[in-house]
């Protein structure tokens, strides 16, 4: 009896011991299956369409030095030296753009030229340079970039929040790496580089900064992809050639209303109608636009009194117009401009090729 005893007990500890494993072993598979499928979830892979969204986002965007080489795919590693209308200026930030554009501005009625300075180093929309000696040969790059009315390939209005950082696993999803990715070159050829060889994470979550300047956390892949689709076409990304239609980007109609009570008296600087100058028409009249929504004109001892209102925003606001007896002055005119520093202000008016701008030496 003991023998059969000793025996049933040796046989209830296999038995259990067996039952064990097999439990640890159904826990460690069911552990791992978790961790797959979540890495898989989580996992950017190469010509996915998150990694397509990724990447367009993260491409070099050449639209911002349109005033120099019309080109979107492409811009000129500053600094650059240019001449512009027979002045020679130096471009070594962004800002220079914006001085070539004062003095284009500065006439309405010339031939306006921007002669580059060569040789220069061109960046591409995949960050590679070369070196460009001559106009031709920076217009054959420029040809391979889409029309200024085609949609091009980077996506404008979202932004990355950098750094950012990833993780690299193997085919047996062990990490390998980690990386930090601190720009758009970065990321770009961090995408690039993707293969079927490894799974790629981003460390969630991180932060996007959309057009309007907000940020926006995201916590997993669906959520950068869906925001990235959202965003795509959500802002103007200014890919047309026409370097000043984005002058009133921040304008607003309460930056019209104070420059109108900071200054009470304007004078007509600029109007063009139907490819004629008048500005010469009024000399010494003084406009005074009043909070009320009218508008007071002198002349000598003449007096004209009209109406003015404003609506919209950024570059979309209208400014109307109406002067009893100065007809060269009503219409619904588009707000270009308005500028207002010590001593000066400005507000530019157009309305296709007519041009109305008003100065004031307050």
């Amino acid at each position: 009896m003991k023998t059969i005893k000793k025996q049933n007990m040796k046989t209830l500890k296999i038995t259990l011991f067996l039952l064990v494993g097999l439990l640890i072993s159904i826990t460690s598979c069911s552990s791992n299956d978790e961790l797959n499928e979540e890495l898989t979830a989580e996992t950017i892979s190469a010509n996915s369409n998150v990694a397509l969204l990724m990447s367009k986002t993260a491409t070099n965007d050449g639209s911002g030095d349109n005033i120099i080489d019309s080109a979107n795919c492409l811009n000129i590693q500053l600094p650059v030296t240019v001449t512009v209308n027979g002045t020679t200026i130096i471009v070594d930030d962004e800002d220079g753009y914006q001085d070539i554009e004062d003095i284009i501005d500065l006439f309405d009625d010339d031939i306006d030229s921007v002669v580059i300075s060569y040789p220069i180093i061109v960046i591409l929309a995949d960050y590679s340079t070369t070196t460009v000696t001559s106009d031709s040969e920076l217009a054959a790059l420029a040809a391979n970039c889409p029309d200024e009315n085609d949609d091009d390939d980077d996506i404008e209005c979202i932004d990355f929040q950098y750094p950012i950082t990833a993780s690299v696993f193997d085919t047996n999803n062990v990490l390998v790496n980690t990386v930090t990715i601190n720009n758009d070159n970065e990321m770009y050829h961090f995408i690039e580089d993707l293969d079927e060889t490894t799974s790629v994470t981003i460390n969630f979550p991180i932060s996007i900064i959309l057009a309007d300047g907000t940020t926006q956390t995201i916590n997993n892949v669906q959520e950068l992809e869906n925001a990235i689709e959202t965003a795509e076409d959500s802002c103007d990304e200014d890919d047309d050639y026409d370097y000043d239609d984005d002058d009133c980007d921040t304008c607003s109609t309460s930056d019209l209303d104070r420059v109108f009570a900071a200054c009470l008296q304007f004078e007509v600087d600029d109007l063009k109608r139907n490819g004629t100058d008048l500005e010469d028409n009024y000399t010494g009249y003084l406009f005074t636009f009043n909070d009320d929504g009218t508008i007071t004109v002198m002349a000598n001892t003449t007096t004209w009194n009209g109406t003015w209102s404003a609506s919209g925003t950024a570059n979309d606001i209208d400014v109307i117009i109406n002067i009893n007896g100065l007809p060269d002055f009503n219409n619904t005119w588009n707000l270009h401009e308005v500028e207002q520093e010590i001593g000066e202000a400005e507000v530019e008016l157009r309305l296709g090729d007519d041009r109305l701008s008003f100065e004031s030496d307050c």
